[in-house]
């Protein structure tokens, strides 16, 4: 019987490596870096054996530094990585198993080191606001009981004694209460529901979503035509005559929770159904005692029935939100990418909503300039691969989103295929050209595509073989909450990348820090950038020495 020991190895890597099961690590080993005050700083320890090892522990030794989380990189599966006509700067496009969820690591749990394959713990450090300047060592230990299989890597962090400055830019991702309920069986807006809504709000706000998608009506989006999505109605409203009554208490709830965590911006569901505006969302009023659906997918969204409620609840609700004190933080849309084919009908009812909610802002994603220029429109969101005729016509107020389609051309997105840099150099681009805000329709769409039935998204991550591996949503249900996404980290870096280079600014002025980015790596734009881990690592540390030697640190 052969009783040697199993050959043990590790290696500390960035939060930028995704470490696959079934094939070797090529990304660098990476061992240190610099942070600000009040940042949060990821790094991974990849673990292996020669053969199967149970009863692994984790053990930490980081001295001052003490907010620090271990999580386990699970794996999960991937039927459609992505779509046929991707680009080259992929890591795979092959079905398979995908490094994502980050399961936390209770005390009376053991990891397994399976027999030639790569694992990866993901640490989490949270810089205190307080701490003193230097430097710092973060030792991770991985051992089994009988000392047989043991290693031991350290981190080291160079603590700036320069906050990170507040987030300035507007971020929202679509956040989805009815996946809630029906992923966890709760009645929609029960007191299980809240506590959920509570959970995954606070999720939320912790990684950079500072605006909140709020269901006044049940939201239109993601809806096969003729179909219904679970009823997430926040405003009740009852019927006398041709009067409506409106009672916002639920609202009332929902915007003291958003405070509670920080959410500062919200924006209202859409005012009609997706894809050009030619129908009113599901929409339950009380008539003569009877709770019915008076609107939806048989309303004509131009119709007197829908605009004559529309012309009684959007002034109600703008002097509610006006007595809450929410003038210049809520934003309202229309139709979620409308088409040109429905540009007539689309200018129509943004005109109509411009005049009953006055200098409230309408945000729309949309593709084509022509439809920004002939609506009421304040916040175009062109995609990331239609942005660049706004930015020719230097359009105002100017946000950005991605989806399932932005796939090719080396455009930024968060696809489990595709590598981190990909992810995190939005946050680069968002600088450059002083976006206002960021939009993304997946925060939890556990849902096949049009929403038509739910899934168990820790078994099928792309809505039902629809969309590539990690658009339609960055949490996944935990028992009692979320668990987070190597994407949810990766993409809160890039805004801590905003925010230092926003912090840089402060100091040296735009035109420098432009030049301090691109002197080496050439012009960046949405489709043109640096692809190395090792450049966009070097790129923050040396923004951040920066900070350091102008503020004389």
């Amino acid at each position: 019987m052969n009783l040697e020991p199993p050959i043990f190895e590790t290696r500390c890597l960035s939060s930028l490596t995704k470490v696959f099961a079934d094939s070797e690590i090529i990304d660098p080993i990476v061992t240190s870096t610099t942070a600000l005050l009040k940042e949060t700083v990821s790094f991974q320890i990849a673990y292996r054996a020669s053969k199967i090892v149970k009863g692994l522990k984790v053990a930490v030794n980081s001295g001052f530094l003490n907010n620090i989380a271990v999580r386990n990189v699970g794996l999960v599966p991937s039927e459609l990585p992505c779509y046929p006509n991707h680009d080259d700067f992929v890591l795979r496009d092959t079905p398979g198993l995908y490094p994502d969820p980050l399961y936390p690591i209770t005390e009376d749990q053991e990891l397994i080191a399976f027999p030639g394959q790569w694992r990866s713990l993901w640490i989490t450090v949270i810089i205190p606001e307080d701490c003193p300047a230097g430097d710092y060592s973060i030792v991770i230990s991985i051992s089994d009981e009988e000392k047989t299989c043991s290693s031991q890597e350290t981190f080291s962090i160079e603590v700036i004694p320069q906050k990170l400055p507040d987030q300035k830019l507007i971020h929202t991702e679509w956040f989805n209460t009815d996946c809630l309920a029906t992923w966890y069986g709760v009645e929609v807006f029960s007191s299980e529901h809240w506590k959920l809504i509570d959970c995954y709000m606070e999720n939320a706000a912790k990684h950079g979503i500072n605006m909140l998608y709020t269901p006044i009506f049940t939201p239109p989006i993601e809806t096969k035509i003729g179909n219904e999505r679970l009823t997430t109605q926040l405003v009740s409203i009852q019927k006398q005559g041709d009067i409506y009554h409106f009672d916002f208490s639920l609202l009332d709830v929902w915007i003291e929770k958003c405070q509670a965590y920080g959410i500062q911006y919200l924006e209202m569901a859409h005012l009609f159904t997706q894809w050009g505006a030619r129908h009113a969302p599901k929409i339950l009023v009380l008539e003569n005692n009877k709770l019915k659906q008076l609107f939806g997918w048989h309303t004509d969204s131009q119709g007197e029935d829908y605009t004559g409620f529309l012309k009684q609840f959007l002034p109600a609700l703008v002097q509610y939100l006006d007595a809450k004190n929410l003038h210049g933080r809520v934003y309202f849309h229309i139709s979620d990418e409308p088409r040109t084919d429905r540009l007539e009908e689309y200018t129509s009812l943004s005109k109509l909503v411009k005049e009953l909610i006055g200098d409230y802002p309408i945000m729309d994603a949309i593709s084509e300039l022509e439809i920004y220029e002939s609506s009421a429109m304040n916040n175009p969101v062109p995609s990331n691969d239609e942005i660049d005729i706004f930015l020719e016509n230097k359009v105002e107020n100017l946000w950005t989103y991605y989806c399932c389609m932005q796939g090719d051309h080396y455009l930024s997105n968060r696809f489990f295929n595709l590598p981190s840099t990909r992810n995190r150099i939005i946050g680069l681009q968002l600088y450059k050209y002083d976006l206002k805000g960021f939009l993304h329709w997946g925060y939890n769409h556990w849902y096949t595509g049009l929403s038509v039935k739910e899934i168990n998204p820790f078994l099928n991550t792309d809505a039902g073989y629809c969309f590539p591996s990690g658009d339609a949503f960055l949490v996944y249900p935990g028992e009692t909450g979320p668990i987070d996404s190597i994407r949810s980290e990766v993409f809160y870096e890039a805004l801590q990348d905003l925010r230092a280079l926003q912090l840089l600014e402060e100091w040296i002025g735009k035109e420098k820090v432009l030049q301090l980015l691109e002197e080496d790596a050439g012009p960046i734009t949405f489709r043109q950038y640096p692809h190395e881990l090792l450049w966009l690592l070097d790129i923050r540390n040396k923004i951040n020495r920066m900070i350091k030697e102008l503020a004389g640190c």
